[in-house]
């Protein structure tokens, strides 16, 4: 996944280290697209039409990812992976200049899922990309490794996203404090992940700077460019990492009026910080009383 992690855990048997290393290394063999050999980087090689069977922990994520795209209306397309190459920002690397045409996503149709034999198909040549989920995933399968291993109270973090199980030694939950922007003039939220996942998603982390305009990384499928919505960033709790992570992308495309009305409609607690103002779901509103 091309970054880091790191485990606070109360008591863990030796051999906890490998075992979560174990769990990425398995998420990235899968689901990587700068993995040659990952399932998805040859099912993207595969030919338009062609059944792909899956392992199951990609084919939870395709489902996942699937389900945000359908209700989110296409802000989350898991087939968004021709823009981010024609961007710089996928396995090809950084670009020379912008591209000469938006490459849109290819929607969620553009992916068949059958559930039943695990299997999925391209029916069209869209490019499968899974980033913008499948990090929150490896938080989730990481810590489902070190439950069943026993370890029962712990946070994990994967290159930013965060899932506190337990408590701490001192009886407290896991605090955690919600990175903002860079030059953000309001204080961080301080968030008690007990059984509870966080993911941020934001404009300042990876972007493309031409001249004097910096372009997000986060792509609107819809028209194929970056967006330009005003969003600095999106903070999702959830119990699943993963879903965390995959409507923090969502509602980042979305915007600030439309993606809280989303939030509450599916009862998400999010906070959206955009053109300078805080705006907060009605689950998280009730979060902090």
């Amino acid at each position: 996944m091309g970054t880091s992690w790191s485990l606070h855990a109360v008591a863990p048997p030796p051999g906890t280290a490998a075992r979560v290393q174990a769990a990425l290394d398995r998420v990235v063999a899968q689901m990587s697209q700068w993995e040659a050999a990952s399932d998805l980087s040859r099912f993207n090689r595969a030919p338009v039409g062609a059944w792909h069977a899956i392992p199951p922990e990609f084919a939870a994520v395709v489902a996942a990812a699937l389900d945000i795209a359908a209700a989110s209306g296409g802000a989350f397309d898991p087939c968004l992976g021709a823009a981010t190459e024609a961007w710089g920002f996928g396995s090809a690397g950084p670009v020379p200049m912008l591209p000469a045409a938006p490459a849109k996503g290819a929607g969620n149709r553009a992916i068949e899922y059958d559930p039943t034999a695990a299997r999925i198909r391209r029916t069209s040549d869209a490019l499968l990309d899974l980033s913008g989920i499948a990090k929150g995933y490896g938080v989730d399968l990481a810590a489902e490794r070190l439950l069943a291993s026993g370890v029962r109270h712990f946070l994990i973090e994967v290159g930013g996203e965060l899932r506190g199980e337990g408590i701490r030694p001192d009886g407290q939950p896991w605090w955690v404090d919600v990175e903002v922007p860079p030059s953000w003039p309001g204080a961080p939220w301080r968030v008690a992940l007990h059984d509870l996942s966080v993911a941020t998603s934001g404009d300042y982390r990876r972007g493309m700077t031409v001249g004097d305009r910096h372009y997000s990384h986060s792509f609107d499928p819809r028209t194929g460019h970056p967006i330009a919505n005003g969003v600095r960033s999106v903070t999702v709790l959830h119990r699943q990492c993963m879903l965390a992570d995959g409507w923090a992308t969502a509602l980042t495309v979305l915007g600030a009026e439309a993606g809280i009305a989303l939030a509450d409609e599916r009862d998400l607690a999010a906070c959206v910080l955009a053109n300078g103002r805080e705006h907060v779901s009605r689950a998280w509103s009730a979060m902090l009383d």
